[in-house]
């Protein structure tokens, strides 16, 4: 006889009998509970809910999302191959569209073109100093810590978790803390899929066009300047879109990734001891993060080109395929036992997802998540979470999973002289 749902946590369905909803996973305590319910109702392809009428298949399979990351010329990245989009199942006032629309840039394409627009990021991302970078991440960590390091309290969501990738990948495209901050609220719009995901998507796309109009006028070092010099970059549309890529996926997911370590860190103790205690160096603390709460849980999307079948279900041409990178890395065939505590070492997770869209700053994103957790380390002690953990409350999203608030209290260590940025 099958469990009943964790405390918090949907059943198969809605009450009124429609197909779960996708955010209902994302946003319950315990979404590999639900996962783990759809994979026996469904088997590792289940069918779910985007909104309200619009239904999608959640691959949930190692194996079939591998598959699915693997055949572009079955599975397409391009949603103008969307059945319900085109035929207007999907309203366009829906808040899915900013994240699963069709745009003129890497996301959406597949083969020879994708292979062309993703060329100026993998170039940008090479030739990011990383030494530098992570002097200029530590001085930011260290800045905002003493900005609340007297009062002995903090949210290390809202005044850290969210603040140092903004002000890192911001500093790397040559954005002020102004611009950063109001690129932060027209992002957490955009990822929430919900009524004002289209209006923060419009912020977000003015302040980035500004910015490159400013850098096309005074060109620096910054990756705006790289993107609008790159000859695989054929118009301002183009290097619009790219910068929206790397800033989006980059800030929104390196967020997720530490909020999740501390999160572990205040309410898992074995997780705790073994970081603080050294068993467990931070990379492979950062890896078992990866395994249990990939940043992205549900990565859009994926449509069929034709009908076809995958893990047991029949599969329509113009079906929408989302990548469920959170609940494939439970899956049983690769996955065995309770805890991830026996993964580590092992990068097999699908994390960054797979085949040619796989993330192609991996890299800086661990750079900058590595030295925002060993700073927390290294300048705070006696870190105690003031809520219960059970009470960590989601941000709203059917993609990504982060903990809205961690209110810590904690005694500060004896600190150096903040670091100075690399010039």
């Amino acid at each position: 006889m099958t469990a009943g749902p964790p405390p918090g946590c949907p059943a198969h369905a809605s009450p009124d009998g429609r197909l779960l909803p996708l955010s209902a996973a994302t946003g319950c305590p315990d979404p590999q509970a639900v996962y783990r319910r759809l994979r026996e109702e469904w088997g590792n392809v289940a069918r779910v809910e985007l909104e309200p009428g619009v239904p999608a298949w959640l691959v949930m399979g190692y194996q079939e999302l591998l598959t699915i990351t693997r055949q572009e010329q079955l599975f397409s990245r391009d949603a103008r191959n969307w059945r319900d989009l085109a035929e207007g199942v999907v309203s366009p006032d829906s808040g899915l569209l900013p994240m699963m629309a069709w745009r003129a840039n890497v996301i959406g394409a597949d083969g020879t073109e994708h292979r062309r627009l993703r060329l100026p990021l993998v170039d940008g991302v090479r030739q990011i100093d990383q030494r530098q970078v992570r002097r200029l991440v530590q001085a930011q960590c260290a800045e905002l810590i003493a900005g609340f390091t007297d009062r002995g309290r903090a949210d290390l969501v809202t005044e850290y978790a969210q603040v140092v990738p903004l002000l890192a990948i911001g500093a790397l495209f040559g954005l002020n803390t102004s611009e950063g901050h109001e690129l932060l609220a027209a992002l957490r719009a955009l990822f929430g899929s919900a009524d004002d995901s289209q209006a923060g998507n419009r912020q977000f796309e003015e302040i980035l066009a500004a910015v490159l109009e400013e850098r096309r006028a005074t060109p620096s070092s910054d990756l705006t300047s790289a993107f609008l010099a790159h000859p695989d970059l054929r118009d301002d549309a183009e290097i619009l879109q790219s910068m929206v890529v790397m800033i989006s996926a980059g800030n929104e997911t390196t967020t997720t990734w530490i909020a999740h370590t501390l999160r572990l860190m205040l309410t898992d103790q074995r997780f705790a001891g073994r970081l603080h205690g050294g068993r467990l160096g931070v990379d492979d603390a950062l890896d078992e993060v990866l395994w249990r709460d990939p940043p992205m849980a549900n990565m859009p999307a994926r449509y069929a080109l034709r009908d076809t079948e995958l893990g047991g279900r029949r599969i329509r041409r113009g079906d929408v395929l989302i990548l469920g990178l959170a609940a494939a890395n439970d899956d049983p065939r690769i996955h065995r036992g309770d805890s991830f505590a026996e993964e580590v070492g092992n990068r097999a997770h699908l994390a960054f997802s797979a085949g040619p869209h796989v993330c192609p700053a991996q890299l800086p994103a661990r750079l900058i998540t590595r030295t925002a957790v060993e700073t927390a380390l290294r300048l705070l002690s006696d870190l105690r979470l003031t809520i219960p953990a059970e009470d960590v409350a989601w941000l709203p999203s059917p993609w990504t999973r982060c903990p809205a608030s961690l209110p810590v209290t904690f005694s500060a260590r004896l600190r150096p002289a903040p670091l100075a940025p690399a010039g």
